[in-house]
């Protein structure tokens, strides 16, 4: 348990006070030794105050500093996996960029497909994020597709932001909007393509189930589940 050390400089003060006091009064008398005692008890009491007072001051201070401080934000979790750690962490700014220009841009028709891009790409992050051995089918996507996408949306909030009308505002952010239906469709197919090697297992375990039930008399004839068509991982897009 530690123990509050009181402040020293009210006696110091008290003694240079009688100190001062010797050179200009009669310290022999009585009057002027009542005097002397009056006079440093306010001063003892003046001193202590203030030391008192900006012990607390600074306290109160130090103690705004540390509440007023920013929390650090927990580092992400490695996976082990360097080229998944950088896609995660790319991926979050990325999500993150998309809700501010969301905010900002007011166009109900940009708003809403900035909306359905940014929860496409949650998606295709965390399709990756269980199964990294499907990195390689969106590093286009990560590295032109997703940033170009952004590169629009910024441009088309800055233009948005300026406040007048002219051929080249109007005409850029008329071509970024018609894009943006182009972009929501092939975010899209590229999270539909993640699931293709799915799809075959899928439609190779029916196959085999379709040939065993029907040698052992379980369907009836002409019964056949549907293929499952298995798309490409990859898409095209003309920016």
């Amino acid at each position: 348990m530690s123990t509050k050390r009181k402040p020293v400089a009210p006696f110091y003060a008290v003694g240079v006070l009688w100190l001062l006091g010797g050179l200009f009064l009669p310290l022999y008398s009585n009057a002027a030794i009542a005097l002397m005692a009056a006079v440093s008890a306010g001063v003892f009491l003046l001193v202590n105050g203030i030391c008192q007072g900006g012990g607390a001051v600074a306290g109160s201070a130090g103690a705004e500093k540390k509440e007023e401080a920013p929390k650090k934000p927990e580092p992400e979790p490695s996976t082990g996996n360097p080229e998944l750690d950088k896609v995660i962490k790319d991926g979050k700014l990325a999500l993150s960029e998309m809700k501010r220009l969301d905010d900002n841009i007011a166009d109900p028709g940009v708003s809403a497909d900035i909306v359905r891009l940014s929860q496409v790409s949650e998606k295709i992050f965390q399709a990756v994020r269980d199964n990294p051995e499907k990195l390689p089918q969106i590093r286009k996507f990560m590295n032109y597709y997703l940033p170009t996408t952004l590169k629009l949306l910024n441009t088309y909030d800055r233009m948005s932001g300026a406040g007048i009308s002219g051929e080249n505002i109007d005409g850029t952010k008329t071509r970024v909007e018609d894009m943006l239906k182009t972009i929501v469709k092939a975010f899209e197919k590229q999270l539909d393509g993640l699931y293709g090697a799915d799809a075959l297992d899928i439609s190779a375990d029916i196959q085999v189930m379709e040939t065993l039930l029907a040698q052992e008399g379980l369907t009836e004839p002409g019964m056949k589940a549907d293929p499952v068509q298995a798309d490409g991982t990859d898409i095209k897009l003309e920016l």
